[in-house]
């Protein structure tokens, strides 16, 4: 696959929020508090809204998570053990993959990236070469190497509220994470089985409900949510036939971010329909 354009969303960037907004405010109300939407196929900004505010990102976190995991080239079947060490301590957030629970780190990866599990992504960060402090720079060399220069991690889960960045640093990693077949293709799983050793599977479920919709052709998706962060969503997708990355952050209702998802569609596909009749 041919590699995208990489947003040019700096100074650049924040000149055209201006006349995009401007344009775009009569057709659209985003309740999310940041909004990019970054046209792939021209490298342009389509619609931006507090693109540089810097904030809490976290489950977003976990597509870093799972380039740093791949980066490695760490074994994909190698087994690996939840233990004590990925319960969480910060927001202390419940899950059904018990302390003593193996899976492959494949496996660990897909409920990472698709259902958001927590103690998953804690695993993979603790099975790094180095351990958590290791993977956690790791994680900062791979932002700065993507010239996300207002981004800081500081946990593999996104759990803290230190994890922080902007709408348009991430339209970067989000770029650069679609370039990964297998993070497309766990981030766009429906659903998974796990069979754990104890009674009956567990089915695991996509965080976002847009990918099973046959209204959307979604190539990449995320969510997150933390108390400090909001409800947040990024996705790769093409709409009204154009290639986008969608960043939504701090979205203050539960479904908001997806009613901004579709806002931003319906507006996309006006777009286009104005277009060919005029």
């Amino acid at each position: 696959m041919c590699a995208v354009a990489a947003p040019n969303v700096g100074a650049t960037q924040r000149a055209r929020d201006a006349a995009t907004t401007e344009a775009a405010a009569a057709h659209l109300d985003l309740k999310s508090s940041s909004v990019l939407v970054f046209n792939q196929k021209d490298a342009r900004v389509l619609y931006g809204k507090n693109t540089e505010a810097v904030q809490p990102i976290a489950s977003i976190t976990k597509l870093m998570t799972a380039m740093v995991v791949l980066d490695a080239r760490l074994p994909l079947d190698e087994p690996l053990t939840i233990s004590e060490a990925d319960v969480d301590d910060i927001k202390h957030t419940r899950s059904r993959l018990r302390v003593g629970t193996v899976l492959k780190r494949e496996e660990l990866l897909l409920l990472a990236l698709m259902s958001s599990e927590n103690r998953a992504a804690s695993a993979l960060s603790r099975h790094y070469p180095g351990g958590h402090r290791a993977f956690v720079a790791a994680m900062n060399q791979k932002a700065l190497e993507l010239e996300m220069w207002r981004t800081r991690f500081s946990d593999g889960t996104g759990l803290s509220s230190d994890n922080v960045s902007t709408a348009s640093d991430l339209a970067k990693m989000v770029q650069a994470a679609y370039n990964y077949p297998l993070i497309r293709e766990f981030t766009t799983e429906t659903s998974h089985l796990v069979s754990a050793g104890r009674g009956r599977p567990l089915e695991y479920r996509n965080s976002n409900g847009l990918v099973k919709s046959p209204q959307w052709e979604i190539g990449l998706s995320k969510t997150g949510y933390i108390a400090e962060a909001g409800r947040c969503l990024v996705m790769q997708a093409r709409i009204a036939a154009t290639p986008v990355v969608i960043v939504l952050l701090d979205s203050w209702g539960k479904q908001t971010r997806i009613g901004d998802a579709n806002r931003i569609k319906k507006w996309m596909e006006g777009r286009l329909a104005r277009a060919s009749a005029g």
